[in-house]
């Protein structure tokens, strides 16, 4: 088996695996499925300023409805449960979406990420589930132009060491940046071979979707598993 079809094989066992946990979670968590939705198709190319070597992922998504009588704690919960049973890194955060507010499990695995979202304000359930990015070919050799473009300057963080507020560290996903580390908070990535596409990780906000644009987490509203980024917190 070449390199080529090796790094699909991969892809594709990493795709049904993540398949696999998505359906459990929807059959699960939600009434009337609709399996159809949920089919894994190829793989969408990942885009970036260096298209070789372009690299793929799995990605699925489905909106369901929880049973009448489940409350939405009590859902996020049950899915928190059963990631955390079948070995993803499990943690979860609250998103205010335009005075919606939703509870987010994030889980991690293999590369693969799943979000399940849900809300007191709506009976849905939004699930969404992507693999790592793998290259599916050797990258080919890329002539090197005459002049290198000046690279796009680094914004300025909303958080540093000096400007914290007491109580508080620095974001662990963005270390103080407040934006998106995949748009750079711009709202949209590029796609090949022009144009732009909408954000999925940050859904457009441009904001980090851990710290929510602020910078900085407050030490007592951290997570076991946050915690596990700030070991010097144990020290005190």
């Amino acid at each position: 088996m070449d390199e080529t079809s090796t790094a699909r094989a991969e892809l594709d066992r990493l795709g049904r695996s993540l398949h696999g946990q998505l359906l459990t979670l929807v059959k699960d968590l939600t009434v009337r499925v609709h399996l159809r939705r949920l089919a894994l198709g190829e793989p969408q190319p990942e885009i970036t300023d260096r298209p070789d070597p372009l690299r793929h992922h799995h990605f699925l998504a489905y909106q369901g409805n929880r049973p009448a009588r489940v409350t939405a704690t009590e859902t996020s919960d049950r899915a928190v449960s059963l990631l955390d049973a079948a070995g993803w890194d499990v943690t979860t955060s609250r998103l205010d979406d335009d005075g919606r507010v939703w509870t987010v499990v994030v889980a991690h695995r293999d590369g693969s990420t799943i979000r399940v979202l849900t809300s007191d304000d709506t009976p849905a359930v939004v699930f969404r589930g992507q693999t790592t990015d793998l290259a599916l070919h050797t990258p080919q050799p890329v002539p090197v132009p005459a002049a290198e473009p000046q690279p796009e300057p680094d914004p300025e963080p909303v958080r540093t060491p000096e400007t914290l507020t007491p109580g508080y560290v620095l974001c662990y996903e963005c270390d103080g940046l407040g934006l998106c580390l995949l748009c750079r908070g711009r709202g949209w990535r590029p796609r090949l071979p022009e144009g732009k596409r909408r954000c999925g990780e940050c859904q457009a906000r441009k904001v980090c979707v851990i710290c929510r644009g602020g910078g900085q987490l407050s030490i007592y509203g951290l997570s076991t598993y946050q915690r596990g980024y700030y070991p010097e917190l144990d020290q005190r």
